[in-house]
């Protein structure tokens, strides 16, 4: 070993035993003493029952993965998300936009709008911003494409400040065509890359990062039973998996009018959200459903 890498071993460590100590207790709570960097808020999901259940939302660090089924409410999750990332901090947004990677079907732009007519009816801070100039959408088609977005176009659109949520939907459609039985380590190892980029964006930018999975049937029962697509290799990159699936039960949805628009009337499936595993949450589950405004829970 040289003198010159001793020297920078030394200031490297001199620089580790200099740097101030935080308390648990400053990081939970976030004090003054507590650093940006180690800071890690919440984003509201915009159903109060669910911001309760998740201790606050879902976490701004790290990749939230939410995985489910086909009508189970994943893309309807993320809608949500984007709105309500766009108010302020005191109602549980990050006051900023959104990105939105589309890797599978065109855009909801319809969807979206609808329920972005409703949500600004909610409060006059509602009715104040313009939600959709605020959600920036790119539509990829393959792995290439999807790297190329998070490497080049990502970092220039968050560095402005202006965007604090990317969603990718979905992650599956990339990694489940492209490969043969014979290049499952090579899938693994473009997973990891891919997850390793969207956890710096998130822990440079400070924002959370949301990843749709797909589902797929389990062999190893009995009963047919389905887990998120991609295996392990997936499930070891990501910070929190929700899941969502759709029950073949059904309820009428009571028929209200807020400032003149009708919400509900109509009957609609009852759906799950599990918390599968979190590093700030025990294991739970919610039933919800989704209606003109968006996904909202039912007891």
């Amino acid at each position: 070993m040289t003198q010159s890498s001793l020297t920078g071993n030394t200031a490297n460590a001199h620089q580790i035993l200099t740097e101030p100590s935080h308390t648990a207790f400053d990081i939970q709570k976030l004090t003054d003493k507590c650093p940006d960097r180690l800071k890690i808020g919440k984003l509201s999901t915009g159903c109060k029952q669910i911001d309760e259940a998740l201790r606050g939302g879902i976490l701004t660090r790290g990749i939230t993965e939410i995985a489910g089924e086909s009508a189970s409410g994943k893309t309807q999750f993320c809608l949500q998300l984007c709105l309500s990332v766009q108010l302020p901090h005191n109602l549980g947004g990050l006051s900023a936009g959104a990105a939105y990677i589309c890797t599978e079907d065109v855009f909801p732009s319809k969807r979206l709008g609808q329920m972005i007519g409703y949500f600004s009816q909610r409060t006059d801070i509602h009715k104040k911003i313009a939600f959709g100039d605020n959600i920036f959408i790119e539509h990829v088609a393959d792995l290439e494409s999807l790297n190329a977005c998070i490497h080049q176009k990502l970092p220039h659109l968050l560095s402005s400040g202006g965007v604090k949520l990317v969603i990718v939907d979905s992650v599956a459609a990339v990694f489940r065509c492209d490969y043969e039985l014979k290049d499952m380590y090579k899938r693994s190892k473009h997973m990891a890359s891919l997850a390793a980029s969207l956890q710096k964006l998130s822990s440079k930018y400070c924002l959370p990062v949301v990843c749709v999975n797909q589902v797929t049937d389990s062999m190893q029962t009995l009963h047919r039973r389905q887990i998120p697509a991609l295996g392990l290799a997936w499930s070891n990159q990501i910070t929190c998996r929700l899941s969502l699936a759709r029950t073949s039960h059904e309820l009428d949805l009571p028929r209200n009018i807020l400032n003149g628009v009708v919400i509900g009337g109509f009957p609609t499936s009852i759906r799950t959200l599990e918390v599968t595993f979190a590093p700030n949450l025990p294991n739970l589950e919610l039933v919800y459903v989704i209606d003109q405004e968006g996904i909202k829970t039912v007891s």
